[in-house]
């Protein structure tokens, strides 16, 4: 398993196998700068009690909602700034989703991770320009993929000469308006040789299930991230807000700010499982018939 380092501000945070457990937290959108601010003051003061690696995510923009009368964000310029205010002032990196090749250059001046949203995850020309970026990539498992066919993107991301890659598992489509988790998908996104990430919160989803919007049930969130922990992944992706029930965005999904810190201790004693468990066989090889 490969280990990768971010020029954090406030220095190196090294993610990987052999490291502690990793969190990507964070409201879905930037709906204002008063929300932001207000999470990441308690995300900083969370990973200061708990002595863990957190990562500030919030988009900008949400180029993939269902209607067009969708509530999308405030936009690049205004959202970068608000992000870098995020990194300068609670020292936490910053992540945030890129849409299109052009976007890359701006946002990698300011954001630690670019993310590759599920629906963009084959888009040659965005996987090519956040890889030249040398910015760490972010990329996330489409749901209509299968997770072998997670070895395609990475070599597309590598083929620029940055390995600082972290690969998504997010729910994989069953039927309509459903995603459900296999968690085979764990070891084999290991296999591909990058930390894996494990997104609870967008796993819960329902896609387009709510009419004119996406809907979701965040009881599933607790579960799951307590089962990928122990199956096998290197940190785990969750929105979070401070009332997730009038969000803009992803609401259903979300975990309430005022109970990720109970959920966090939760996962982590998770975690401290899976070093008590023998090394799993290596998958390599033909599949068994």
């Amino acid at each position: 398993m490969r280990t990768l380092s971010l020029d954090g501000p406030r220095g190196p945070v090294v993610l990987g196998e052999e490291h502690k457990p990793f969190f990507i937290l964070g409201p879905c959108v930037i709906e204002s700068r008063s929300l932001v601010r207000e999470v990441a003051a308690e995300l900083e003061a969370i990973r200061e009690r708990l002595g863990v690696s957190i990562l500030f995510k919030s988009s900008y923009d949400k180029a993939n909602r269902t209607s067009a009368k969708s509530f999308r964000g405030i936009g690049m310029n205004e959202g970068l700034a608000i992000l870098s205010e995020v990194r300068s002032e609670w020292g936490l990196p910053v992540v945030s989703d890129v849409h299109d090749a052009d976007q890359v250059s701006e946002a990698a001046g300011v954001l630690d991770v670019l993310q590759i949203p599920a629906f963009l995850c084959r888009q040659t020309d965005l996987l090519l320009a956040a890889g030249e970026s040398g910015k760490t990539v972010h990329v996330k498992k489409g749901q209509f993929l299968a997770p072998e066919d997670m070895r395609h993107v990475v070599e597309k991301i590598a083929s620029t000469g940055n390995r600082r890659i972290l690969v998504c598992e997010r729910g994989v489509s069953f039927g309509y308006h459903t995603l459900v988790v296999d968690f085979r998908s764990l070891p084999v996104l290991s296999s591909l040789g990058y930390p894996v990430v494990f997104d609870a919160t967008h796993s819960v989803q329902s896609p387009g299930g709510a009419g004119n919007r996406s809907g979701g049930d965040r009881r599933f969130v607790w579960p799951l991230a307590r089962a990928a922990a122990i199956v096998g992944c290197q940190g785990i992706f969750m929105e979070v807000h401070p009332d997730p029930d009038k969000a803009p965005s992803d609401g259903p999904n979300m975990v309430p700010l005022g109970k990720l810190e109970s959920l966090l201790k939760e996962i982590l004693a998770c975690f401290s499982l899976r070093g008590t468990f023998p090394d799993d066989p290596p998958l390599t090889g033909e599949p068994h018939p």
